[in-house]
């Protein structure tokens, strides 16, 4: 469980608590992604905050020094969106989250509708305007048979100073009003995530590292994929919480630099 002794030829690298907090990257988390990149391995980023694209993910990471390109950035919106690609094309649904996930949803051809009667899937996200008239649509819509979705189930995502709630609460509210639970979670550490992400990589799961800051997300992603997993203390997870976990991950990083072999 500590530094990894090999260089793996791709890296997946969560973002919020992990390379950046706010708009600042986290110690060594710059240069560690930097060295990885200069010594020939890929490096892609998969957050689960469905509030940001992933163009703007990407202009961040930039400004901050580590040049990104857009297509090396997955977020969890992406992955419902192909998810509800497979399985309702077009549908009408009935959003609780903020305007990248309902941009995303529209430019795929789903109808974005505000009326109960007419929804056929909810789709539950980071909301930070939800309101009980949201909760009384989704209400409306599930005891009506919609169908119930998620971009993730983050209970708060890691922000400057301490956290803010994600998704997992909206989630909760909803499935505590109608009885019905949330049918699938898109991101982190559905398969459907593991599977996006090892299709942007393109190489084998025992070739990949996912590095991240939470055990129940990134970590078990990992696991069930079959990749290398680290966990970084620099977020949501403390030493205890690791030591206390029955989530074991690979490697445990104090910081990102503990990445490179030693």
């Amino acid at each position: 469980m500590g530094r990894p002794d090999r260089l793996y030829r791709g890296y997946v690298f969560d973002l919020d608590g992990t390379v950046y907090l706010g708009d600042d990257l986290l110690p060594t988390a710059g240069e560690t992604i930097t060295r990885l990149r200069a010594m020939g391995s890929r490096t892609v980023f998969f957050s689960n905050n469905s509030t940001r694209p992933p163009e703007d993910c990407a202009r961040t990471l930039t400004r901050l020094g580590l040049p990104t390109a857009a297509d090396d950035v997955l977020v969890c919106t992406q992955v419902l969106v192909d998810f509800l690609l497979e399985r309702m094309p077009g549908a009408r649904v009935f959003v609780i989250g903020e305007e990248p996930l309902v941009r995303a949803l529209a430019g795929a051809g789903f109808e974005v509708v505000t009326d109960a009667a007419r929804t056929d899937a909810v789709i539950a996200s980071c909301d930070r305007t939800f309101a009980y008239p949201k909760l009384q649509v989704a209400f409306d819509a599930i005891r009506a048979g919609a169908r119930f979705f998620a971009t993730n189930g983050d209970r708060y995502c890691p922000v400057p100073g301490g956290g803010q709630p994600d998704a997992g609460p909206v989630i909760a509210a909803v499935e505590a009003c109608t009885g019905v639970a949330c049918e699938a979670v898109a991101g982190k550490p559905s398969r459907h995530a593991s599977d996006a992400v090892l299709r942007m990589l393109d190489l084998p799961p025992a070739e990949c590292l996912i590095v991240g800051d939470r055990l129940e997300t990134d970590v078990r992603m990992g696991l069930d994929a079959g990749m290398a997993t680290a966990i970084t203390l620099t977020g949501a997870t403390s030493a205890a919480m690791v030591a206390a976990s029955p989530i074991v991950p690979t490697y445990v990083l104090r910081r990102l630099a503990d990445l490179l072999p030693g």
